[in-house]
């Protein structure tokens, strides 16, 4: 076994994955950054609901059409609220697993 080094891999091979793992974290580092600022949006009820959620899972705003807010049925407008603003979250995370595996190549790193 060479000194300090694994069986069967030489130095520069050791060498060429270290810097491969730098610039992959710097890769992560950048498109977290970039997620933080990324908006997804998410519709429902035919457009009676909007919610819009950033990459830090934050629901930034959320908009209701007239049409909708009917005093009588308050049940139902909450309802539409919830399922618009869990729909972005969802988006929310899908995006983030998608810009994600763009970086790692599918390889299921803990923590990110």
């Amino acid at each position: 076994m060479a000194r300090g080094g694994f069986p069967g891999m030489g130095g520069g091979n050791m060498n060429q994955m270290m810097k491969q793992v730098q610039k992959m974290q710097k890769d992560m580092e950048k498109m977290q950054k970039d997620l933080e600022l990324a908006e997804v949006e998410a519709t429902v009820g035919g457009g009676a609901v909007t919610c819009v959620a950033n990459g830090k899972k934050e629901v930034i705003s959320i908009k209701i059409s007239e049409d909708v807010v009917d005093p009588e049925d308050i049940d139902m407008l909450e309802d539409l609220i919830l399922a618009a603003v869990n729909e972005s979250l969802r988006k929310a995370e899908e995006k983030m697993e998608s810009e994600m595996k763009k970086i790692t190549g599918g390889m299921n790193i803990p923590g990110f």
